[in-house]
């Protein structure tokens, strides 16, 4: 089943990504431990004001993060128009950042392109420091906090299944990973 136009790139394609070692599979209660995980790293290392999630798979842990910090939450919208394309940004932070110090989340980060772009547009939006998180740290990029490193391709519990045709079915951008591991 061919896949949708509107549906992202796999995780494991992205510019200078390696060949993925496995799958690694996240479920909801999983996701939410690494949330907590990510969050306490954070508390310990940082205190932003704001949090900002890269949309769209960033603002599910920004969320969550921000929720746990007892903090203000907003978004960026940041997308590649094309598989290996450069990113460019759809939506910049709002003024809610000058003067603040902010965290920018992100689900994973591979070369760092989507980061890099997003810490800019906070500070061209006024931010006084700019820091940088993910849930999956899966490339070369070192952000400043993240949950876990993992080479594996990841499938998140959002991802796990997309609307086709109307129905909820398997996201076909994993079947060649997952039939991989038998």
């Amino acid at each position: 089943m061919p896949a949708s136009p509107r549906t992202p790139p796999p995780r494991s394609s992205r510019t200078g990504r390696k060949a993925p070692h496995g799958v690694l599979e996240v479920d909801w209660p999983f996701f939410g431990e690494l949330c907590r995980a990510l969050a306490l790293k954070v508390f310990r290392g940082y205190d932003p004001d704001v949090v900002i999630g890269i949309a769209r798979a960033g603002v599910i842990p920004g969320a969550v993060v921000a929720s746990i910090l007892q903090r203000d939450f907003a978004s960026v919208a940041i997308t590649r128009t094309e598989s290996g394309a450069r990113p460019v940004v759809l939506a910049g932070p709002p003024r809610l950042v000058t003067g603040k110090r902010v965290l920018i989340v992100d689900e994973t980060c591979d070369s760092g392109d989507t980061m890099h772009l997003a810490v800019s547009a906070a500070l061209d939006a006024g931010a006084s420091e700019v820091r940088t998180a993910v849930a999956f740290r899966t490339g070369q990029y070192a952000p400043d906090f993240h949950a876990i490193a993992t080479e594996s391709t990841i499938i998140l519990p959002w991802d796990r299944e997309i609307l086709v045709e109307g129905e909820l079915r398997p996201n076909p951008l994993y079947s060649d990973a997952l039939d991989a591991t038998g």
